[in-house]
């Protein structure tokens, strides 16, 4: 099993888990890239036994997301830094605020540092856009949650990003469920929905019992034939919000019901005004620009 990375003061169960072996590795592959050979430029502006101690200071508000992700990115190029983590993730903050504290080695902390803030304002801008977005479905009944549209490499720190906001992860990748959309219907059925039931219980029939099944509909249609296979999710793509109401009420409860497409701040609260268990949102990941943190330092020679 792999070792988790602590997170401080989490409220949430899921929150806490973010696996240390992970983030070591997406760190290993960022200091490749940015430092293969080393640091240059600190290596020969600073002495060796220069020490510093720096504080990860928010340039605007938002909700924190990254601590242990910055922690470790310092603690890899000086093993022997003390971080400390002021802000918990999850929690919100104002312009100004601390974030994170680190003192160590002087070459370590500037070696890290654009690493460490590149992931952390990813992350905590991830988590400051889904805190809005959750926000406005508070009291539905309606999830929040993310998309595979994550940037490659990075999906196991921006999902957890979005569960710092608030929202919840959607199929982490393509091996952990059935996900038939528009083009694997077309393929499946060439397009006749008198085929979909047939279709898709014979998908149903292959699969192990905890393998979740969900499928995509684009018309109204489409929702009794599928439902008649056995699935356990039904999305309903690019619906109005009164073919939302019209699906919610059709399924009566006998699947979980999606909606996704043409998601965004100004809709997304009367989209889960229509009922609907789970709102897929891209945007949480794909969209978002990163929040303004700096670091400010002071060097003891």
């Amino acid at each position: 099993m792999n070792a988790v990375v602590p997170v401080l003061n989490a409220t949430t169960p899921a929150l806490a888990q973010l696996p240390r072996t992970a983030v070591v590795e997406i760190l290993q592959r960022a200091f490749a890239e940015d430092a293969p050979y080393g640091d240059v430029t600190s290596q020969v502006l600073l002495p060796a036994e220069a020490r510093a101690t720096a504080w990860l200071v928010a340039r605007e508000p938002g909700t924190f997301s990254g601590g242990a992700v910055f922690e470790a990115a310092m603690k890899m190029q000086d093993p022997n830094a003390q971080v400390e983590q002021l802000v918990a993730d999850g929690a919100t903050f104002g312009a100004g605020a601390r974030l994170m504290s680190v003192t160590g080695l002087a070459q370590g902390v500037l070696t890290a540092e654009r690493i460490g803030l590149n992931l952390v304002q990813r992350m905590s801008a991830i988590a400051t856009q889904t805190a809005v977005y959750a926000a406005l479905v508070a009291g539905t009944g309606a999830r929040v949650t993310d998309t595979r549209k994550t940037t490659p490499g990075l999906r196991i720190l921006e999902r957890y990003a979005v569960r710092c906001g608030g929202g919840h992860n959607h199929r982490f990748s393509l091996s952990d469920a059935v996900l038939a959309k528009d083009n694997h219907l077309a393929v499946l059925t060439g397009g006749d929905n008198g085929k979909l039931t047939a279709a898709l219980a014979g998908v149903r029939a292959q699969l192990p019992h905890t393998v979740h099944f969900e499928v995509e509909v684009d018309s109204l249609e489409q929702i009794e034939p599928v439902l008649a296979a056995g699935v356990d999710t039904i999305m309903l793509d690019n619906f109005s919000n009164e073919e939302l109401v019209q699906g919610v009420a059709l399924v009566a409860g006998r699947a979980l019901v999606e909606a996704s497409g043409n998601v965004n701040l100004s809709t997304i609260a009367s989209i889960a005004a229509t009922g609907v268990d789970i709102i897929s949102v891209g945007a949480l990941t794909h969209s978002v620009r990163a929040l303004d943190l700096g670091l400010d330092m002071a060097v003891e020679l």
